[in-house]
């Protein structure tokens, strides 16, 4: 069975989510648990509960992912906004419990030009310590990023060093395709070249490979790209109207670890509105064999 999954709109309340993912031919969905440009949360009561699970049971969906704000940066030195990230990411895992969820995804932030060696300590504290305040049903993910403006995890290095540093069973990540081609790991069997500070010499496979990242992997995010190889920006596009190659996409989501894993688009829409039908019809034609 293919898990085929997208971001859809909570509006309403959550319990409206899985006939959405149905509706476009998705059995798995990500979501907001609130307003994703704001610090403040609903109230978890606010959600018809019952209602989600029975609408879940009712169209098929299989994991549920939650996806933090933007507006968290756990590497930050204000510590107001550490606060807010931790206390938003704290929310975050109670609710993705509440949902019987597969995780909680997040961006971790950037460094803000003082360089991974001189946080990469505090994101560790801070994850432990978001970890041991949620409920063991939950799990936190760390998502890749795009290699833009001191983002954390977009060397795949990192990630591992995380993972490590806090050895919790309750921690894994998350692979964009997206941000990994701007950040310049080939998705293809060969190497590309790129006139990037950003590029990689090897593939996003090989690489997950040597960090031994595999069984920590819980998702995958399936967007094209806007942008150039190795270009270090994050804009994602429609699949097949990007500069990914959709041979090199179809290599790797037809990679034997990566092809039963959650798919989840997160891509503009052809209709400009997010993830469609169309969206899924092209991955599912992807992974034809």
């Amino acid at each position: 069975m293919l898990f085929i999954g997208a971001h859809v709109s909570a509006a309403g309340g959550v319990e409206y989510t899985p006939k959405r993912a149905n509706e476009i031919g998705c059995n798995c969905l990500q979501i907001f648990s609130g307003s994703p440009r704001v610090w403040q949360k609903p109230k978890l009561e606010s959600h018809n509960i019952n209602k989600f699970f029975s609408e879940r049971e009712k169209y098929g969906v299989l994991s549920v992912f939650t996806h933090a704000i933007y507006l968290v940066n756990l590497a930050s030195d204000k510590s107001e906004l550490v606060d807010k990230s931790v206390a938003a990411l704290k929310y975050d895992m109670k609710f993705d419990a509440w949902l019987n969820g597969s995780g909680v995804i997040v961006h971790l932030g950037s460094h803000q030009g003082r360089g991974w060696e001189a946080v990469r300590v505090q994101l560790a504290v801070l994850i432990k310590e978001i970890i041991a305040a949620s409920p063991q049903e939950s799990t936190f993910l760390i998502e890749n990023s795009a290699g833009q403006n001191g983002k954390i995890g977009s060397n795949l290095d990192e990630i591992r060093w995380l993972l490590d540093k806090v050895n919790s069973l309750q921690l894994g990540w998350c692979f964009d395709t997206c941000h990994a081609f701007a950040t310049g790991y080939s998705l293809g069997g060969t190497l590309q070249a790129a006139e990037s500070n950003n590029f990689h010499s090897e593939s996003a496979l090989r690489a997950i490979e040597r960090l031994g990242l595999w069984s920590t992997l819980r998702c995958i995010h399936v967007n094209d790209s806007r942008d150039e190889f190795g270009s270090g920006r994050d804009r994602h596009a429609n699949l097949g109207e990007g500069n990914i190659p959709q041979e090199e996409l179809k290599y790797f989501l037809n990679n034997p670890q990566i092809k039963p894993l959650p798919l989840l688009l997160e891509v503009p829409g052809f209709d400009k509105k997010g993830p469609d039908a169309q969206n899924v019809r092209l991955l599912k034609q992807l992974l034809e064999d």
